[in-house]
């Protein structure tokens, strides 16, 4: 297929490997995206060759760009599918590095019986990265701790204490484990309820302001009902997606209006 202009505030309907193909190489600052995997989602049958698309978001990302990529595993006949780390091995094989594995936990999972299982309330959260990341906005918390503290490391024959004093920050990054609502919880867009699985935006916003700076491209390979769209516009980033679903396609343009509206344009600038 031969590239054509890409417009950035728009959702292409269409797979995302033909969306691939239409950009110029090392667009993409940053994609964040949740694939249909499993058949955990209800995706009007759509499949997807994780191979082919982690291949062309290698070539389509910036170096220094990242790919967030959350995924879970489904249970068959108890034995749990494996697919995240599937997923995990393709992105290094198409030549990015395993940035971060972050761990999305939901305070709220649907309740279920899971058997001789405890609940399942996570999804793996893949930061692949093309090269070292070039952003990097970390979130932190503040530290109560103001006493200075004795520096160690673990060798072979145990702790060995280092000859210097530190003085405890007043802060520090988060841990790699993000606690999200998920539900009617995530968002008061009641219309993206119609699509059967959204990202909380809390975790979208988290993610584009960690990795990503104002101006820069966010991407979403599967759009669904919008929420990456949605926060890199309130972020001032620039954004396109695809997405296979004519339904979902409609229910994102619908959600996104509003936002547009109040911006007073559209990401494309």
């Amino acid at each position: 297929m031969a590239r054509v202009k890409i417009d950035f505030g728009k959702i292409y309907h269409e797979n995302c490997i033909d969306t691939l193909h239409r950009m110029p190489d090392e667009l993409v600052d940053m994609t964040i995206t949740s694939p249909p995997y499993d058949d955990l989602r209800e995706y009007n049958g759509y499949h997807f060759p994780v191979e082919e698309i982690a291949a062309s978001l290698f070539r389509k990302t910036k170096p220094g760009g990242v790919v967030i990529w959350v995924v879970g595993d489904r249970t068959v006949n108890g034995d749990e599918t494996l697919t995240s780390f599937r997923h995990a091995f393709a992105f290094k094989e198409a030549g990015f590095k395993v940035h971060d594995t972050m761990i999305y936990a939901k305070n709220n999972p649907i309740p279920s019986d899971c058997g001789k299982r405890y609940r399942q309330c996570f999804e793996y959260m893949f930061c692949f990265s093309k090269g070292q990341p070039t952003t990097f906005n970390p979130i932190t918390q503040p530290i109560k701790q103001g006493k200075a503290f004795k520096s160690f490391r673990i060798t072979k024959i145990g702790r060995n204490d280092l000859a210097h004093d530190h003085v405890a920050p007043k802060e520090r990054k988060l841990n790699n484990i993000f606690f999200y609502n998920v539900g009617t919880s995530s968002s008061k867009d009641k219309i993206a309820f119609e699509h059967p699985a959204i990202f909380p935006e809390q975790l979208v916003e988290d993610q584009i302001r960690t990795w990503t700076n104002v101006g820069d491209v966010v991407y979403d390979c599967f759009m669904g009902s919008g929420t990456t769209a949605k926060i890199a516009q309130q972020l001032n980033r620039r954004w396109l997606g695809s997405e296979v679903s004519a339904e979902y396609v409609s229910i994102s343009e619908q959600r996104l209006r509003p936002y547009l509206k109040k911006e007073g344009k559209t990401a494309a600038g």
